[in-house]
């Protein structure tokens, strides 16, 4: 006889389960080694850089794993053709998971790996949308394609093999990623905000605010990366900070401070808005850019993906979205402590920068392990509503 549903192992059984538990145990794994690295404890392999791995893996390793799970996740609900499940999906993830050692290990190889790991996810990505001919989800590959090709641009200018900065890679990885968030924001913090509130409310967005966002958006992600005059890029940021302020402020209603899954939406995308502000500033006097890059990736991608991943579990594994564990709100509210500590601590008390790091970096360790923790039991057991994934 067949065992009973509720005790099958499911980790496999669809694409966010695995990578959502990888992507928490890697923000833990990528930050502690970076903490020994930035203190001097410890040294990476001749020839990396360590500010250049640290953007690196929390882009395309922590970022990726995040996006690869909601992708293999959403591309099967939106074709209804299947993706990679059991033994393809834990292969994809062990794949993944080799690419993250190519800074550790003095071999070519696991550059190789990398890329036969954004070639199999692209596969698996593409292969329901083609069988479904759903070809407007083919700006999902476009995006793919593309993060595969600004990893790949890092690597060739760190080796010198283009005359070009690392920097204009990893610039480019972490304007795509923030670029799907904003997207990913702008479609579901007003529709989750109208439906999670608990009372009436009516949210729009407008066309005219829409395209000013994407237009300014292309413009100064590619002028920074490329290493266009800092004022063209600090005044793009300035617009940017204005035309996502706005579009927040329109989203609010007090009803979401009562919901952790809608408030850490919001104050993600208030940290990137934030970002755009600070990065305005960083440029024009001259200062550090740093906190404003920690707002776009510690508070926006950070909270907001980490709020994601506690959402789509929960209704992926069929538990009500409104109603959250009650450990939630404060593992989000660690993760928004530590965003603020890291941003703001170093612009307010210069000389305490190290201990800030440090606190914003236990935070965000403390935060990842406990979701961890907290939706691993539901990562591993079958839906509770009894529906196959």
């Amino acid at each position: 006889m067949n065992a009973p549903a509720r005790a099958r192992f499911a980790l496999f059984a669809l694409g966010f389960r695995p990578f959502f538990l990888a992507a928490c145990l890697y923000a833990v794994l990528a930050v502690v080694p970076w903490w020994f690295v930035y203190t001097g404890a410890l040294a990476l392999p001749a020839g990396v850089a360590p500010f250049h791995w640290h953007a690196h893996e929390m882009v395309w390793g922590y970022a990726m794993a995040v996006i690869a799970g909601f992708l293999l996740t959403a591309v099967r609900n939106w074709t209804g053709e299947a993706t990679p499940q059991g033994a393809p999906l834990a292969a994809l993830v062990l794949v993944w998971a080799l690419a993250r050692a190519w800074p550790w290990l003095d071999t070519p190889a696991t550059l190789w790996i990398e890329g036969l790991w954004y070639a199999a996810l692209i596969v698996a990505v593409a292969r329901p949308i083609v069988r479904a001919r759903q070809w407007r989800q083919l700006g999902i590959l476009s995006k793919l394609l593309l993060l595969a090709a600004a990893d790949a641009l890092y690597h060739l200018a760190a080796a010198g093999h283009v005359a070009l900065a690392p920097r204009t890679g990893l610039y480019l990885g972490l304007y795509l990623v923030l670029a799907l968030v904003l997207t990913i924001g702008r479609r579901v913090i007003p529709f989750f905000t109208e439906r999670g509130v608990g009372e009436p409310v009516l949210l729009r967005n407008h066309r005219a605010v829409d395209a000013a966002c994407l237009i300014v958006f292309l413009l100064f992600a590619f002028a920074d990366a490329f290493a266009a005059p800092r004022g063209w890029v600090a005044a793009g940021a300035a617009v940017l900070a204005v035309l996502h302020a706005y579009r927040l402020a329109g989203w609010f209603t007090p009803g979401i401070l009562r919901r952790p899954l809608l408030w850490s939406l919001h104050l993600g995308y208030a940290f990137i808005v934030a970002g755009f502000a600070l990065y305005a500033l960083s440029l024009w006097l001259g200062s550090s850019p740093f906190p404003a890059l920690h707002a776009f990736a510690y508070g926006g991608i950070g909270l907001t993906s980490a709020s994601m991943m506690a959402r789509v579990s929960l209704g992926h594994t069929g538990r009500n979205v409104h109603a959250p564990p009650p450990w939630v709100g404060p593992l989000l509210g660690l993760l928004a402590a530590g965003a603020l500590l890291r941003v703001a601590g170093p612009l307010l008390v210069p000389a305490a920068q190290r201990g800030f790091i440090a606190a914003s970096a236990l935070l965000w360790v403390l935060a990842f392990l406990g979701l961890a923790a907290l939706y691993l039991p539901l990562w591993c057991a079958p839906r509770a509503d009894g529906r196959p994934d």
